[in-house]
């Protein structure tokens, strides 16, 4: 199981989300998940927006709480809006830098946790559904890529839900077809840099978690006595796998079958329905 964060608000250092916390993204890379055999050593990523037109990323096959260059990276850099992402890799997907998350098309960024199922049976006919102008924009292996890809081909861009929608729906119909009883298995979040799109779905009754914070103020209570998180807008936003420390109310969790449209100031919830393009 992969797990992965995204942020919206005030610019921060990705470092107080990352690092800080007592059960920073970092943390609990190090650790196993309850339900998990591995711990998310097979890479990482971290992607943001700043001054450039579209979005930064630094991505590496390492394992995230050994990197130097993301702890130094992630303490100088200052973004509205940032994702990252620790993997433990499935199947046969290869641990190399191309399989790491995010993934970036033009201003969009993707990441992802969960599965295909049977994806050495599927991937043929799931890669050729793919718009050819994007076809060999696809990089690397990964069923999480070839997802980012499909969403993108199915409208992604101009109806981000209705994209991921369609997306969900055709890989569904898919496995069906070569008889997988639960085909997809996911929590996404996807951004333009003005708006995350986060996703909690599976196809069957196991559904990985997702998390979003109640409010700024509950975000404070990270570091209740730490003047450094004053800076904190009532304005953020934080979306994650698993919660970042253990505070009764901190955490709201986002019900299964469920998109979030996050942005600065503002949280809602829309049912998320698949459906084939």
């Amino acid at each position: 199981m992969c797990r992965w964060l995204g942020y919206v608000g005030e610019p921060i250092r990705p470092e107080e989300l990352l690092y800080q916390p007592d059960r920073s993204l970092i943390e609990q890379s190090k650790r196993h998940a309850p339900d998990a055999a591995i711990s998310n050593g097979d890479g990482f990523g971290l992607g943001w927006y700043g001054m450039a037109d579209g979005p930064g990323l630094f991505r590496s096959e390492s394992p995230a709480w050994g990197d130097r260059n993301l702890r130094e990276i992630s303490a100088q850099v200052c973004s509205p809006l940032f994702l990252a992402h620790v993997r433990a890799a499935t199947g046969s997907a290869a641990v190399q830098q191309t399989n790491c998350h995010p993934f970036r098309y033009g201003p969009w960024m993707f990441v992802h946790n969960g599965f295909i199922e049977a994806f050495d049976l599927l991937h043929r006919e799931l890669l050729m559904a793919v718009d050819p102008a994007l076809f060999n924009v696809i990089e690397g292996t990964t069923d999480s890529e070839l997802m980012f890809h499909l969403a993108l081909t199915f409208g992604l861009a101009e109806d981000p839900l209705g994209g991921l929608e369609r997306m969900a729906g055709f890989v569904e119909a898919a496995g069906r077809r070569i008889g997988a009883e639960y085909p997809l298995q996911m929590t996404v979040g996807v951004t333009d840099g003005i708006r995350l799109y986060a996703v909690r779905y599976a196809s069957g009754p196991e559904v990985n978690t997702l998390f979003l914070t109640e409010s700024a103020r509950d975000v404070r209570l990270l570091y209740p006595e730490d003047e450094r998180l004053q800076h904190f807008s009532d304005e953020l936003r934080v979306v994650v796998s698993e919660p970042l420390v253990d505070l009764p109310g901190l955490w709201r969790e986002v019900p299964p079958g469920t998109a979030l449209i996050v942005q600065p100031g503002d949280a809602r919830a829309a049912s998320f329905t698949p459906r084939e393009p």
